[in-house]
């Protein structure tokens, strides 16, 4: 029989995360992911539900936030005049919108409401599309981020007396925020595959960021050079990924499954299709199995093509979880509503080839997995 599967919605209730229509974080990508879920028929399976997010109380978002960042937040976000530079807002990747604190609690509380349906034992698998903010530092934001929910949801866990959790981060920036936060807690892994921070921000997540004092070997990062493709990225995923976790055993899995890595996101530089989501949510899958009990929580992150690829993309992870094959060709009902946001043609299919003539070498991916190895695997007694 299935795993139950839940679906966490951001909730018509609450302020939506938009930081203006010129930025490239919209909100229609995390709608558009509901749209084409829905039109799948994906909710309609009997292992599958939904539920509404609620807030995230101040004292669940200071388990990682400090009261004073808290405090910045509320008063910029209310239209109060301040020194908000120095909590990292500004034009630019991190503008003041009105009601912050609220649209970020939300958000916050989606990831806490996800992990609360882990601990109630009502489902095995959760996903929460608009989470995945993981740039946010206790003190500061940081890009498109302002408070750390997969942070917030991991501590939150730890509080409720869930030992080991694990984080494994796909998206194609470095997942600095919640490497930050747990960066001396031998009970949390954080495991980040991304592209190399000497051609992308936050130019952080080399091999040699192991954990502090206490902590080595839990802070595992595995940089990959500009315009990687899907073979020698999964390759790099297999070689690093499933070793640290069998040896970690954690309690909870839990993802982001930033989408920017495709081959077509226009803030970033590698060559992923929709093929290495398939695969990847499968490795997932089967990682939360054989190492966490089932219990995965996932978060959506990046993705900067908000109509063409991210509801494709993060519905493929959602089928996965829900052990339900789709069909390739997209709903129409989907395809109308997208093209229509969008003002341009939209993919008709999940699928696409795999993009071809990268630059990479196989020699490059060797080099790099050979540094992560031998930066990291002697702490978890592997060779």
């Amino acid at each position: 029989m299935n795993d139950a599967v839940e679906l966490v919605r951001y909730g018509d209730d609450g302020v939506w995360y938009d930081l203006g229509p010129a930025h490239p974080l919209k909100p229609a990508r995390v709608l558009l992911t509901y749209r084409l879920i829905e039109d799948y028929g994906l909710l309609d399976a009997g292992h599958v539900t939904t539920t509404d997010a609620r807030d995230a109380t101040d004292d669940e978002i200071s388990l990682v936030h400090t009261e004073d960042y808290i405090r910045a937040v509320k008063l910029a976000g209310s239209g109060k005049k301040g020194p908000w530079w120095q909590f990292g807002f500004g034009p630019g990747d991190n503008p003041i919108f009105p009601s912050m604190h609220e649209a970020s609690a939300r958000v916050a509380g989606a990831s806490i409401t996800a992990a609360e349906a882990l601990l109630s034992g009502r489902t095995q698998h959760v996903f929460n599309p608009a989470g995945g903010l993981h740039h946010a530092m206790p003190d500061r934001a940081a890009g498109f981020c302002v408070y750390d929910d997969p942070a917030v949801a991991i501590a939150w866990l730890r509080s409720q007396g869930v030992g080991r959790v694990a984080y494994v981060d796909v998206d194609a920036h470095h997942g600095d925020g919640v490497q930050e936060i747990f960066y001396n807690d031998p009970e949390v892994l954080t495991i980040s595959l991304h592209q190399s921070g000497q051609t992308l921000f936050p130019g952080t997540g080399f091999a040699g960021e192991i954990g502090g004092p206490g902590a080595e070997g839990y802070s595992v990062n595995v940089p990959l050079p500009p315009l990687t493709a899907d073979d020698l990225w999964l390759q790099a995923f297999d070689r690093v990924v499933p070793e640290i976790l069998q040896a970690f055993r954690p309690e909870v899995l839990v993802t982001q499954l930033g989408c920017d890595t495709h081959c077509t996101d226009p803030l970033t530089n590698l060559l992923l299709g929709t093929g290495a989501y398939f695969a990847t949510a499968r490795r997932l899958h089967d990682l939360a199995h054989s190492t966490a009990g089932g219990k995965w929580l996932a978060t959506g992150g990046g993705g900067y093509q908000w109509a063409k690829v991210v509801p494709r993309a993060w519905t493929i992870y959602f089928a996965e979880m829900a052990e339900i094959t789709l069909p390739d060709e997209i709903p129409a009902g989907f395809l109308q509503e997208a093209e229509r946001q969008a003002g341009e043609p939209v993919p008709g299919h999940l699928m696409e080839p795999q993009i071809a003539g990268s630059p990479v070498s196989p020699r490059e991916i060797d080099a790099i997995v050979a540094e992560v190895k031998e930066a990291v695997f002697p702490y978890h007694g592997l060779g």
